[in-house]
C-alpha cells in the first residue's frame, strides 16, 4: 500500500531554507492524506541520514534481488503495483522499496520499509516518470543487493496474467480454458498460447484463442507431455500483457480400464437392496491420478452420480432397478475412454410379485398403483418405473404419507393399448426430498407387477402343433406358445376343438380347456379307428383368439391292435424257440453231471465199409488152406476175483445181419486139447496193439476208447442169450456161460503174417 513519505531528495543536500519549510508542509499534508493506506511497510523520510547511510553500499548482483517490475491496473484510484524476485541465498530477509518522481516543483519520494513479501502496491502521479529501487536486507549488512525499474506511469498499464488456467486433452487435441482477473475482463478479447514438448528448448509458434477464454491446439502427440504459457493480446486498454508462468501439460490418457471382477450379492437383513462389487485394472503407461466412476439409473432419472477414487475398485448399494455405469482413468488434463457396464434390473427375486402390487388403469394418461403393506409408517418418498418390453423405463417420484396407493396422471407418454407393461415401486429413505440426492445407497425396491391399459383377444394361434403316441382311444398333442406381443392380454389358457371327420362331413364339435403353462396334452376317450379333426386357440379376458389351421389324426382300430398283439406274441415265441435250446443245454451241463453214452463211443462202429467186410470174411472163411486155426479156447475161471472179472458173454465179430444162428455156432468151436483153462502165451494188450496197427494200415476200424471192452461184453451177453433161447435143442450149439472170462480164437493169418488174438 502507499504510505506517506517526505517529499525530499536525500541525494541532494543543497536547497534554500524557504524550500525546506515548503517541503515540510507538503510532507505533512501527504502524511495526513495517505496515512490510512499504510499497512505492511513503514514510511520514513527520504532525507533521513539513516536511509542514506544504510543503502549506499548496496549494488546489483546476479544472485541478489532481481526482476523488479511495476505496472498498473484499470482502477479509479490509479494504484500501481511493483513485484520482484528474491535472491538465491536462503535466509530471513526483508525488503525496502523507494519510489521517486521528478515533479515540476521538485522530487517526489516514497519509502516502503520492512516489506516481507515480494510485491507492494504504490501510488504514483500519472504524468511523471518514475524510478523504483528495491533493496534486499539481510542479517549481514554487507550482503545488500538491489534492483532498479524506471518508466512512465502512462505506459505501466498491464493486463494479465490469468489467475486460473485449466487444460483438457482428447484425441490429439489440447483445449485451454482461461479465467482473467476481474479488472481485466472487459479489456482482454483474445490471448496467445505458446507451447513446446517437454524437454524441448524451443517454443512453437503461438496459437491465438477463439475468444477471451478458450483456445484449442490441434494435431498434438497424445503420448507426449507439453509446456504451455499464456499471454493476452495487447490493445489500447492493455498496452502491456504479462506472460503467465509455464504450465506442465501431462500426456493424454488413451487406454480404457478393464473390468476384471463383477459380483452381485444380496444384503442380509435389507430387502430390496443389492451389493455390487467391481474391480478393474488400468494397463496404460500414461500417468494417472485416479478414477472417475459415474453411475445413474437407466430410466434417466437424475442424478448421475460421479464418484472419485484412487483405488481400482468400488462397492455400490443399489436397488433392483437398471443402471448404467462408466469407469474412466483421470489425471489433471486428461480423461481416458470409459469402460461401460450395463447393470440389468433384478428379475429373479423371490416374493417380488406375490400380489404385493396392483394397478388400475383409468385412461391412457392416468392409472393408480396400489401396494399391500402399510409402508407409510416408515416411508413417505416413493418412485415408480414402468416400461414396455425392450424399451427404456419411464419414472415418476412422489410424496405419500396418507394412503397405500397413488394415482399418477399427466404422463409424459400415453399408455399404448394391447401392450404389456411392467411396473416397479421403490421406497426412498431420505425424507427431505423425494428426488434422489445420491444414487448409491438411496433407495430399495418393494415390489413389481404387470398390467395392460387395454386388453384384446389373441391375434395368433399356437404354432408347431403335432400329434404323437396315437393309440386306440387317445392321442398326445403338442404345440408352441403364442408370442407375447400377439396375446394382447394375460393368457388364461388354451382351447382344443375336435370332432369326428367322415369324408368331409364333421360331427358335433367338442372342446377342452388347457392350463396356459402347458404345451402338451393327452386327448382321451376317443373312438378306435376314427379320423379326428382338431384346432387350437388361446384366450384371455377379452375372449378367445384366432384358431389354428385344422389338422387330422386317426386313432388305431381293433384289428390293427389285435394284429399288433399277435405280432408281439409271435416275436416272443420265436425268441424263446431260438434261445431256449442253448439255454436248456447249458443248464443241463451245469445242473447234471456228464455221463458218456457207450453207444456213441468211437470203439463201437458198424462194419459196413468194404475193408471191414473183407476182414470179417477172412476171419470166418471155412477154408483150411487159407486160415489155419490152431485152437479155440474158452477160459473158465469160476472163482475170479472182482478185480479180474469180465463180462460173461462176448459178441461174435464175424456175425452180421445176414448170418444165421447156425453159421454163428459153427464159427465157435471148443478146443478139446486145451481144457485146462490156461491163458494163451500172448497177452490181451499185445493182441489189441496188433489189431490196432493192422486196422490203421488197412481200414478205419478202431477199437480205442474207455468203453470198448464193456460194450463188447454187453453185446456178447445179449447175443449169446438170444442164441440159447432160440435153439436150445441143437447139440452143436456152444453155450457161453456167464462165468467165462475170455473167449479167444488163435490162428495164423496169412494176411497179417503174425499171430492175432481177438477179444470177443
Amino acid at each position: 500500500m502507499v504510505g506517506g513519505g517526505f517529499h525530499l531528495d536525500f541525494l541532494h543536500s543543497k536547497g534554500s531554507a524557504h524550500a525546506s519549510h515548503l517541503h515540510v508542509l507538503i510532507f505533512g499534508l501527504i502524511f495526513v492524506s495517505y496515512y490510512t493506506h499504510v499497512q505492511a511497510s513503514t514510511s520514513v523520510s527520504c532525507r533521513s541520514p539513516n536511509i542514506s547511510s544504510k543503502y549506499q553500499h548496496c549494488g546489483i548482483h546476479p544472485d541478489g534481488v532481481h526482476d523488479l517490475d511495476c505496472f498498473g491496473k484499470h482502477k479509479p484510484s490509479g494504484m500501481k503495483k511493483c513485484v520482484w524476485k528474491p535472491g538465491k541465498h536462503p535466509s530471513e530477509k526483508t525488503y525496502t522499496l523507494i519510489i521517486q518522481q521528478q515533479l515540476k516543483r521538485g522530487i517526489y519520494c516514497n519509502v516502503y520499509d520492512n516489506i516481507t513479501e515480494f510485491s507492494e502496491n504504490i501510488k504514483l502521479y500519472e504524468n511523471y516518470n518514475m524510478v523504483a529501487e528495491v533493496f534486499e536486507n539481510s542479517q549481514q549488512s554487507t550482503n545488500c543487493t538491489k534492483a532498479v525499474f524506471d518508466g512512465s506511469p502512462k505506459s505501466l498499464l498491464r493486463c494479465g496474467p490469468p489467475y486460473k488456467v485449466s487444460f483438457s486433452r482428447h484425441s490429439g487435441r489440447l483445449v485451454v480454458n482461461v479465467s482473467w482477473p476481474q479488472e481485466d475482463l472487459k479489456f482482454i478479447k483474445y490471448y496467445f498460447v505458446s507451447y513446446n514438448a517437454l524437454g524441448s528448448m524451443s517454443w512453437n509458434k503461438s496459437v491465438r484463442s477463439q475468444n477471451a477464454t478458450t483456445c484449442t491446439l490441434d494435431n498434438l502427440n497424445s503420448s507426449l507431455g507439453y509446456t504451455a504459457r499464456i499471454q493476452c493480446v495487447t490493445s489500447d486498454k492493455c498496452p502491456q500483457c504479462a506472460v503467465s508462468e509455464a504450465y506442465t501439460v501431462r500426456p493424454e490418457l488413451t487406454t480404457r480400464p478393464l473390468i476384471v471382477k463383477f459380483e452381485e450379492t444380496d444384503i442380509r437383513g435389507r430387502k430390496g437392496f443389492r451389493l455390487l462389487s467391481l474391480t478393474w485394472k488400468f494397463s496404460g503407461k500414461e500417468p494417472h491420478d485416479g478414477y472417475d466412476v459415474s453411475v445413474g439409473k437407466a430410466s434417466g432419472e437424475a442424478p448421475c452420480e460421479r464418484i472419485s477414487t484412487t483405488q481400482p475398485e468400488i462397492r455400490l448399494i443399489l436397488s433392483y432397478s437398471a443402471y448404467h455405469l462408466n469407469i474412466r482413468a483421470v489425471n489433471n488434463v486428461s480423461t481416458s475412454p470409459a469402460v461401460s457396464r450395463a447393470i440389468p434390473r433384478r428379475e429373479d427375486v423371490h416374493g417380488m410379485g406375490d400380489g404385493k402390487m396392483n394397478v388400475t388403469v383409468h385412461s391412457n394418461t392416468s392409472f393408480t398403483v396400489y401396494w399391500r403393506d402399510n409402508l407409510i409408517r416408515h416411508y413417505v418418498c416413493y418412485s415408480v418405473e414402468w416400461m414396455k418390453k425392450g424399451q427404456e423405463a419411464t419414472h415418476m417420484s412422489f410424496y405419500q404419507n396418507t394412503h397405500n396407493y397413488r394415482t399418477l396422471s399427466l404422463l409424459r407418454e400415453p399408455l399404448e393399448p394391447y401392450k404389456r407393461y411392467s411396473i416397479t415401486l421403490h421406497t426412498r429413505q431420505n425424507k427431505d426430498t423425494c428426488n434422489m440426492k445420491h444414487v448409491n445407497n438411496s433407495e430399495s425396491t418393494y415390489g413389481r407387477t404387470q398390467f395392460y391399459s387395454t386388453e384384446g383377444s389373441p391375434v395368433s394361434a399356437p404354432t408347431n402343433i403335432s400329434s404323437s403316441n396315437v393309440t386306440l382311444h387317445s392321442v398326445v398333442l403338442q404345440w408352441s406358445s403364442i408370442p407375447e406381443e400377439d396375446i394382447r392380454g394375460f393368457l388364461l389358457g388354451y382351447t382344443i376343438y375336435y370332432n369326428e371327420y367322415h369324408h368331409g362331413r364333421s360331427s358335433t364339435e367338442r372342446n377342452i380347456t388347457v392350463d396356459p403353462m402347458r404345451n402338451r396334452y393327452e386327448l382321451g376317450h376317443l373312438k378306435g379307428g376314427t379320423v379326428y379333426e382338431f384346432q387350437m386357440s388361446g384366450f384371455n379376458r377379452a375372449g378367445a383368439g384366432v384358431r389354428s389351421i385344422a389338422s387330422l389324426f386317426k386313432t388305431n382300430d381293433q384289428g390293427f391292435s389285435n394284429l399288433t398283439g399277435f405280432i408281439i406274441i409271435s416275436a416272443a415265441v420265436a425268441t424263446v424257440l431260438i434261445f431256449a435250446h442253448p439255454i436248456i443245454k447249458r443248464a443241463k451241463v451245469m445242473l447234471w453231471p456228464s455221463i458218456p453214452n457207450p453207444g456213441k463211443s468211437n470203439a463201437m462202429q458198424n462194419i459196413e465199409e468194404p475193408c471191414e467186410l473183407e476182414l470179417m470174411e477172412s476171419l470166418n472163411t471155412p477154408r483150411v488152406e487159407e486160415w489155419d486155426t490152431s485152437s479155440l479156447q474158452v477160459v473158465e475161471k469160476e472163482d475170479a476175483t472182482p478185480s479180474s472179472a469180465s463180462p460173461s458173454t462176448l459178441p461174435l465179430l464175424g456175425a452180421s445181419e445176414e448170418d444165421s444162428p447156425e453159421t454163428t455156432r459153427n464159427r465157435i468151436q471148443r478146443d478139446p486139447e486145451d481144457a485146462t483153462g490156461d491163458i494163451p502165451p500172448y497177452s490181451t494188450e499185445e493182441t489189441f496193439s496188433d489189431i490196432q496197427r493192422t486196422d490203421n494200415q488197412s481200414c478205419p476200424l478202431a477199437f480205442s476208447g474207455g468203453y470198448t471192452t464193456l460194450d463188447m461184453f454187453q453185446q456178447a451177453n445179449t447175443s449169446v442169450a438170444q442164441t440159447t433161447e432160440s435153439k436150445p435143442e441143437e447139440p452143436d450149439s456152444t453155450v457161453v456161460k456167464s462165468g467165462l472170462d475170455y473167449v479167444g480164437q488163435y490162428g495164423t493169418s496169412p494176411i497179417l503174417d503174425s499171430k492175432m488174438s481177438t477179444i470177443l
